[in-house]
């Protein structure tokens, strides 16, 4: 077991004291967004015996056979504490196939990994799940295009709108998603009047009670980070999410999203694919989103997690790459067996605190504190009193049951 340190990083849309506070450290007067653990190549957490990234490349055996031959001597996810005090992009992540297909053609196009331009910096999926650990915000996946068309009426716009949302009542379902979500990325010249028109329908109604007023709200939530952006109405296509502490939503590939507000545990697979559609002054490629994108319109559901058997709680999920859960210990209870053994695992403690023991060795878990926990440690237990999240490879669990898990994942670099 290694105990491992997190890397930060500071972008401006993080808050500045949530995760601070989580660590157990001082707050700077400075944004701090993301906390990551993990091997990722670039940003690689570090342990005692140097970064995770090159403690597994010099010991394989560090990770079970499984994961070794699906994901070429890489630990498969990525780990991190996320703290939004405004909104995060709206974007999206390939899957399996379009990663590598997208990968390939940036190379043999010979687009530096470095270029602002590129997007695909590896041919990895990047499917992610999200636990909130305060009240967490965000737009994911597309809603019923009726359902989108009344909110926009109920601002008083819908005609001042329509040579934009006309689709969506006229065609409905993907195909009208997939028009009016493009044309909005493309206003320009005299139709840029329209956000104009949003802004100030938004300023109306912004006391409303209900559906409308949080919509208005939300629409200067994204003007105010964002002014004139013509992501906004883009984003505004989306279901709109609110998680209570504990509470999850999974992020499928091709799956708009937007963060809004709030701090949380993102678990997903380790990539650096995104591909941008605005509230970014980074580099959107419309060609690719119209590869990418699933605009089916569908609710985004809420998770709860499933409770193995006491103090173990498993977030659902059917991914390859993680699987994770959340481990609530409680003192005089003992210590429990923890779970996906004989696997590599990262564990990390938000609240109170733990002890993890091996057949070799012990190690306790402080709040803000992590632990790598490889696959060759036999027989391990926890136990404490607090909140630990606990994530492995999904292929020894909740994906080995689904028929040919393997056969869809990229090759390794």
């Amino acid at each position: 077991m290694l105990e491992l340190l997190g890397v930060p990083h500071r972008y401006d849309w993080g808050t500045k004291d949530a995760i601070p506070k989580l660590l157990g450290t001082e707050p700077d007067d400075e944004p701090y967004a993301e906390y990551w653990l993990g091997s990722h190549e670039l940003s690689s957490s570090t342990t005692s015996q140097g970064t995770l990234y090159e403690v597994l490349s010099k010991h394989p055996e560090m990770l079970e056979h499984q994961v070794r031959g699906a994901f070429g001597g890489r630990l498969p996810y990525l780990l991190k504490v996320l703290s939004a005090q405004h909104p995060i992009s709206l974007q999206a992540h390939p899957g399996a196939e379009q990663a590598i297909d997208g990968f390939t053609r940036e190379n043999t196009a010979k687009v530096p990994l470095d270029d602002p331009n590129r997007i695909y910096r590896d041919n990895r999926p990047k499917p992610e799940i999200f636990v909130a650990l305060d009240v967490f915000e965000a737009l994911s996946g597309f809603r019923d295009p009726i359902e989108t068309a009344r909110l926009f009426d109920g601002l008083g716009i819908a005609a001042d709108l329509a040579s934009v949302l006309g689709p969506l009542i006229e065609r409905r379902g993907a195909a009208a998603l997939a028009e009016v979500f493009l044309d909005t990325l493309t206003l320009e010249g005299e139709r840029a009047h329209l956000l104009d028109i949003l802004g100030s329908a938004a300023i109306r109604h912004s006391q409303d009670e209900g559906p409308v007023g949080v919509f208005a709200r939300d629409i200067l939530h994204l003007d105010d980070v964002f002014p004139g952006d013509r992501g906004i109405i883009a984003a505004l296509l989306l279901n709109r999410i609110t998680l209570l502490p504990g509470q999850a939503f999974y992020i499928a590939p091709g799956q708009m999203h937007v963060y809004l507000r709030g701090t949380g545990i993102e678990l997903m697979a380790n990539s650096d694919n995104v591909i941008r559609g605005g509230l970014t002054a980074k580099h959107i490629d419309v060609g690719e989103l119209v590869r990418v994108v699933n605009f089916d319109p569908a609710p985004v559901p809420i998770l709860e997690p499933v409770k193995e058997r006491p103090g173990v709680f498993r977030y659902p999920s059917s991914c390859p790459e993680f699987a994770l859960w959340r481990l609530e210990l409680e003192s005089g209870h003992g210590q429990i067996p923890l779970p996906a053994p004989d696997t590599a695992r990262i564990a990390f403690t938000v609240a109170g605190s733990a002890s993890i023991n091996s057949t070799a060795e012990k190690a306790d878990l402080n709040q803000g504190k992590a632990l790598f926990i490889s696959a060759q440690d036999q027989d391990v237990a926890i136990g404490g009193e607090g909140t630990v999240f606990l994530s492995a490879a999904g292929l020894s669990r909740d994906f080995a049951s689904s028929p040919n898990p393997v056969e869809s994942l990229p090759a390794p670099l």
